[in-house]
Protein backbone atom coordinates (compact mmCIF):
# COMPACT_ATOMS: atom_id res chain seq x y z
CA UNK A 1 0.00 0.00 0.00
CA UNK A 2 1.35 3.39 -0.97
CA UNK A 3 0.99 6.39 1.29
CA UNK A 4 2.45 8.96 -1.13
CA UNK A 5 -0.86 10.81 -1.36
CA UNK A 6 -0.96 11.51 2.38
CA UNK A 7 0.32 14.98 3.18
CA UNK A 8 0.31 15.98 -0.45
CA UNK A 9 0.24 19.70 -1.20
CA UNK A 10 -2.74 19.01 -3.46
CA UNK A 11 -4.75 17.30 -0.73
CA UNK A 12 -6.66 20.46 0.21
CA UNK A 13 -6.05 19.83 3.92
CA UNK A 14 -4.52 23.27 4.66
CA UNK A 15 -7.44 24.99 2.91
CA UNK A 16 -9.89 22.83 4.84
CA UNK A 17 -8.21 23.67 8.15
CA UNK A 18 -8.01 27.41 7.45
CA UNK A 19 -11.67 27.37 6.37
CA UNK A 20 -12.63 26.02 9.79
CA UNK A 21 -10.35 28.43 11.68
CA UNK A 22 -11.57 31.47 9.75
CA UNK A 23 -15.16 30.31 10.22
CA UNK A 24 -14.70 30.29 13.99
CA UNK A 25 -13.00 33.71 13.91
CA UNK A 26 -15.85 35.08 11.77
CA UNK A 27 -18.50 33.76 14.17
CA UNK A 28 -16.79 35.49 17.10
CA UNK A 29 -16.31 38.72 15.13
CA UNK A 30 -19.90 38.71 13.86
CA UNK A 31 -21.31 38.17 17.34
CA UNK A 32 -19.16 41.04 18.65
CA UNK A 33 -20.22 43.25 15.76
CA UNK A 34 -23.88 42.32 16.19
CA UNK A 35 -23.85 43.06 19.92
CA UNK A 36 -22.08 46.37 19.34
CA UNK A 37 -24.42 47.49 16.58
CA UNK A 38 -27.77 46.15 17.83
CA UNK A 39 -27.58 46.02 21.61
CA UNK A 40 -25.68 49.24 22.21
CA UNK A 41 -28.08 52.02 21.17
CA UNK A 42 -25.46 54.80 21.16
CA UNK A 43 -22.91 52.92 19.08
CA UNK A 44 -22.74 52.96 15.33
CA UNK A 45 -26.08 54.54 14.53
CA UNK A 46 -24.68 57.90 13.54
CA UNK A 47 -21.62 59.10 11.70
CA UNK A 48 -20.34 60.86 14.84
CA UNK A 49 -20.46 57.71 16.98
CA UNK A 50 -18.84 55.64 14.23
CA UNK A 51 -16.15 58.28 13.74
CA UNK A 52 -15.46 58.34 17.49
CA UNK A 53 -15.20 54.54 17.71
CA UNK A 54 -12.94 54.33 14.68
CA UNK A 55 -10.40 56.70 16.27
CA UNK A 56 -9.40 53.78 18.48
CA UNK A 57 -6.69 51.71 16.72
CA UNK A 58 -8.05 48.49 18.23
CA UNK A 59 -11.35 48.94 16.40
CA UNK A 60 -9.49 49.56 13.16
CA UNK A 61 -7.50 46.35 13.67
CA UNK A 62 -10.76 44.52 14.47
CA UNK A 63 -12.48 45.68 11.28
CA UNK A 64 -9.41 45.23 9.07
CA UNK A 65 -9.06 41.68 10.40
CA UNK A 66 -12.78 41.15 9.82
CA UNK A 67 -12.34 42.21 6.17
CA UNK A 68 -9.28 40.02 5.54
CA UNK A 69 -10.65 36.93 7.28
CA UNK A 70 -14.05 37.34 5.61
CA UNK A 71 -12.58 37.67 2.13
CA UNK A 72 -10.25 34.71 2.66
CA UNK A 73 -13.06 32.56 4.04
CA UNK A 74 -15.43 33.42 1.21
CA UNK A 75 -12.95 32.99 -1.62
CA UNK A 76 -11.50 29.80 -0.13
CA UNK A 77 -15.02 28.37 0.03
CA UNK A 78 -15.75 29.30 -3.57
CA UNK A 79 -12.40 27.87 -4.66
CA UNK A 80 -13.25 24.60 -2.88
CA UNK A 81 -16.44 24.35 -4.90
CA UNK A 82 -14.65 25.24 -8.16
CA UNK A 83 -11.98 22.58 -7.50
CA UNK A 84 -14.69 19.91 -7.24
CA UNK A 85 -15.71 20.43 -10.89
CA UNK A 86 -12.45 18.99 -12.31
CA UNK A 87 -12.19 21.56 -15.09
CA UNK A 88 -9.38 21.94 -17.55
CA UNK A 89 -6.33 23.46 -15.92
CA UNK A 90 -6.43 26.70 -17.95
CA UNK A 91 -10.05 27.32 -16.96
CA UNK A 92 -9.53 26.66 -13.27
CA UNK A 93 -6.41 28.87 -13.24
CA UNK A 94 -8.37 31.63 -15.02
CA UNK A 95 -11.10 31.41 -12.40
CA UNK A 96 -8.50 31.39 -9.62
CA UNK A 97 -6.82 34.46 -11.12
CA UNK A 98 -10.15 36.28 -11.34
CA UNK A 99 -10.91 35.36 -7.73
CA UNK A 100 -7.52 36.65 -6.57
CA UNK A 101 -8.03 39.93 -8.43
CA UNK A 102 -11.53 40.31 -6.96
CA UNK A 103 -10.22 39.45 -3.50
CA UNK A 104 -7.51 42.08 -3.74
CA UNK A 105 -10.01 44.65 -5.07
CA UNK A 106 -12.47 44.00 -2.24
CA UNK A 107 -9.66 44.06 0.34
CA UNK A 108 -8.44 47.42 -0.97
CA UNK A 109 -12.01 48.76 -0.90
CA UNK A 110 -12.49 47.46 2.67
CA UNK A 111 -9.16 48.90 3.83
CA UNK A 112 -9.98 52.26 2.25
CA UNK A 113 -13.31 52.37 4.10
CA UNK A 114 -11.78 51.48 7.46
CA UNK A 115 -8.64 53.62 7.16
CA UNK A 116 -10.48 56.75 5.98
CA UNK A 117 -11.46 57.31 9.61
Amino acid sequence: MSYKHLGSRNSGAPGWLFQRITGIVLIVAMVGHYILMHYTPTSGHSFASTFERMQNPLWKVFYLSFVVVGIYHGLNGVWGVVRDFKMKRWLSMTILGAMIILGIAFAVFGFMNVLVF
